[in-house]
C-alpha cells in the first residue's frame, strides 16, 4: 500500500514534468528554428551566473518542513521569511556581479540580460510555503497544476517575444515567465497570508547549514563546464554544447527527478525503520535505472536523428555533443535516490561530501578535456567523471544503509545486460538501414521501437517482471530483494 501510494504521488509529478518537457521541447523546436546557436550561447552564459547564485543560496524550505512531525503556522512564516531574505540577497549579489562578469566575457549585452533573468529566482523566493502540505500527504496533483500552468505562461511569453522580434530575449522571457506564473498559482492552490517571522529558525538551521554548503559546491559542479567553455570558446560552440546538455538530461528531468520528489517524502515516513529503508532504496534505485539507463543510451545512439528532428539542420554539429553527454547522465538518477535517502535520514553531510569529491575531479578532468579536445574533450571528461562518481555513490549507499556494493550492482545487473543487448542490436540496425535513406522521423521511430522492444524482451527473458496492483508496486526477478538485505 505504501509503495502504491508513493507511485500515485510520483505519477502526478512524472506526468507534470513530462507535460512540462513536452511544452519545453515544442518551445525549443520553435525557437531553435528562429534563433541561432549564438543566441542560445549568450543566454547560456548569462544563465550560468544566475544559476550559480540561485543554487548557492538555495534554501530547502520544503525538504526541511517535510521532515517535521508537525507543521505550525509559525513554521510556514519562517519558511516564507527565509525565502524572501534569500531573494533579496540574490538580487544584491547579481547586481554587484553584473559589470565584472560582462567585462570578463567582453560582452556588455550580458548586463541587461542577466538583470532580467535574475527576476526568476527572486520571484520564486515568494512561493507559497503552504504547498508543503500536499507533499507531506504524497498528493502532487496541485504540483502538476502549478508546474503545468507555469509552463503554459512561459511558452506564451517566449513565442510572443520571438514573434515580436525579441531575438534571444524570448529565452529569457520563457525562464522568468515560468517562475512568475508558478509562484502566483501556488497561492491560488495553497492560500497563505505572508507574515514575517523567524520564530522556528532552529528547525531549519541545522538542515540548511549542510544543505547550503552542498549547494555551494553543487552550483560550481553544474555550471563549471559552461563557464569554462564560455570563457574560452565562442558563443556558437557554447550554444551547441548547452542545448545538447539540456537534451541529454531530459530523461532525469522529465521522469526520474519528479518521481523522486515524492520518494523523498515517502522515505521520511519510514526513516526510523532501517530494514524498510534498505528495501525501499533498492526498489527505488532499480526503478530509476530501469528507465534512465536505456533512455540515456538510446539518446546517445540516435543523437544525430534527435538533433535534426528537434532542432533543425543548422544544429547538426550539436549531435556529437549529445552523443557523448547522454552517457554522462546515466548515474544521475542513482545519485538522486541516494540524495533523497540522505535528506530523509538527516544526513545532508553525505550530499556535501559527494559534491566536494565531484568538484575535485571535475576541476581537473574537465580542464584537461578542454585543453586536449575543446568542447568535445569536456564532454568526454564528463563521461569519465560519471564513471568515477558511480563508485562513490555505491560506497556512500553502503555507508548509510549497510548495503554492500556488490549487492547494489546485483540489484541492477539485468537492466545493464538488457541495455547492452539493446545497444548492440540498435547499432547493427542503424548500420543496416543507413543506406535506405529514410526520413529522420521514420528512422528514429523504427530505431526507438526496435530498441525498446529488444530491451523489454531481454528483461522478460531474464525473469524481470513489474507487478502493479490495487495496493502494491513491485519489480521482481530471480534475485529476491530480501536476500540482498539479509546478505548485507
Amino acid at each position: 500500500m505504501f509503495a502504491f501510494k508513493t507511485l500515485q504521488g510520483a505519477s502526478w509529478l512524472v506526468f507534470s514534468r513530462a507535460m512540462g518537457r513536452l511544452i519545453d521541447f515544442f518551445t525549443l523546436l520553435v525557437l531553435a528554428r528562429i534563433l541561432t546557436p549564438s543566441d542560445f550561447g549568450l543566454v547560456a552564459l548569462a544563465m550560468s551566473l544566475v544559476v550559480v547564485v540561485d543554487t548557492i543560496l538555495e534554501i530547502p524550505v520544503t525538504q526541511a518542513l517535510i521532515r517535521l512531525d508537525r507543521i505550525t503556522q509559525d513554521h510556514l512564516d519562517t519558511g516564507f521569511t527565509l525565502g524572501m531574505l534569500r531573494s533579496g540577497v540574490i538580487a544584491v549579489i547579481i547586481i554587484a556581479a553584473l559589470w565584472p562578469f560582462a567585462l570578463i566575457n567582453h560582452k556588455p549585452e550580458l548586463m541587461p540580460l542577466i538583470l532580467f533573468l535574475s527576476l526568476g529566482p527572486v520571484i520564486r523566493g515568494f512561493y507559497s510555503p503552504a504547498m508543503v502540505n500536499f507533499s507531506r500527504a504524497l498528493g502532487f496533483r496541485q504540483t502538476f497544476l502549478m508546474e503545468f500552468g507555469g509552463k503554459i505562461v512561459a511558452f506564451t511569453a517566449a513565442i510572443t517575444t520571438v514573434l515580436a522580434g525579441g531575438s534571444y530575449w524570448a529565452l529569457a522571457a520563457n525562464f522568468v515567465g515560468a517562475s512568475l506564473a508558478s509562484t502566483m498559482i501556488s497561492y491560488w492552490l495553497a492560500p497563505y497570508r505572508p507574515r514575517l517571522s523567524l520564530g522556528q529558525l532552529q528547525d531549519f538551521a541545522g538542515f540548511i547549514g549542510w544543505f547550503t554548503a552542498a549547494q555551494l559546491v553543487s552550483a560550481l559542479n553544474w555550471q563549471f563546464d559552461r563557464l569554462l567553455i564560455g570563457f574560452t570558446s565562442d558563443q556558437v560552440s557554447l550554444g551547441r554544447y548547452a542545448v545538447a546538455s539540456d537534451l541529454a538530461t531530459s530523461p532525469t528531468q522529465s521522469l526520474i527527478g519528479p518521481a523522486l520528489q515524492s520518494v523523498m517524502a515517502a522515505f521520511s515516513l519510514i526513516a526510523s525503520d532501517h530494514d524498510r529503508m534498505k528495501s525501499a532504496f533498492l526498489k527505488t534505485a532499480r526503478f530509476a535505472m530501469l528507465i534512465s539507463l536505456p533512455a540515456c543510451v538510446g539518446i546517445s545512439l540516435t543523437s544525430d536523428l534527435t538533433t535534426t528532428i528537434l532542432l533543425g539542420e543548422k544544429w547538426r554539429e550539436a549531435a556529437p555533443y549529445l552523443h557523448i553527454l547522454a552517457l554522462s547522465v546515466i548515474p544521475i538518477p542513482y545519485f538522486q535516490v541516494l540524495y533523497s535517502v540522505s535528506l530523509a535520514t538527516s544526513k545532508p553531510y553525505v550530499v556535501f561530501w559527494l559534491n566536494i569529491i565531484d568538484l575535485s575531479f571535475r576541476l581537473v578532468l574537465l580542464s584537461i578535456g578542454l585543453y586536449l579536445y575543446a568542447g568535445l574533450g569536456v564532454s568526454y571528461a564528463r563521461v569519465v567523471l560519471s564513471a568515477i562518481m558511480t563508485v562513490f555513490y555505491l560506497y556512500y549507499a553502503r555507508k548509510i544503509l549497510g548495503i554492500g556494493m556488490v549487492a547494489q550492482l546485483q540489484n541492477i545487473w539485468k537492466i545493464a545486460v538488457a541495455t547492452l543487448v539493446m545497444t548492440i542490436s540498435v547499432a547493427i540496425l542503424r548500420n543496416h538501414i543507413s543506406s535506405e535513406h529514410f526520413h529522420p522521423v521514420i528512422e528514429l521511430a523504427i530505431t526507438a521501437a526496435t530498441g525498446a522492444s529488444i530491451y523489454i524482451f531481454v528483461l522478460y527473458i531474464l525473469g524481470t517482471r513489474v507487478a502493479i496492483g490495487s495496493s502494491r508496486l513491485e519489480i521482481y526477478d530471480g534475485y529476491n530483494i530480501v536476500r540482498f538485505i539479509k546478505r548485507t
